[in-house]
């Protein structure tokens, strides 16, 4: 009940203040957002295997937004941004269907 009560909270939050994301720092927020995304997923899998753990979901969402965020920025600065983007995504969206497909298995039983 917390997580849907945090969910609903954040959006009301988003839609008052209008956060804005400054310029120098919107072209990783798609790949954060990916890499956050790796995590929830994760999370929800761990937790449907009964092996979840709050710490290391904690540091697994903080640890994939950061790395995937300085894997961006070094291909920024090497100028291979975007190939270095798009092997981000790739690789956390092999990751996300693979935790969606043992998720789907878990509850499907399928």
């Amino acid at each position: 009940m917390i997580p849907v009560v945090a969910l609903i909270a954040g959006v009301v939050l988003g839609i008052v203040f209008h956060p804005t994301v400054p310029p120098a720092l919107q072209p990783y927020l798609p790949i954060a957002v990916v890499a956050a995304l790796d995590a929830v997923f994760g999370g929800v899998r761990a937790k449907l295997d009964g092996i979840f753990d709050d710490k290391q979901f904690v540091v697994s969402f903080i640890a994939n937004v950061l790395v995937a965020g300085v894997i961006v920025y070094l291909g920024d600065q090497l100028g291979v941004g975007g190939q270095l983007s798009t092997g981000v995504v790739v690789v956390l969206g092999v990751r996300i269907f693979g935790n969606v497909a043992a998720i789907r298995r878990h509850l499907f039983r399928a």
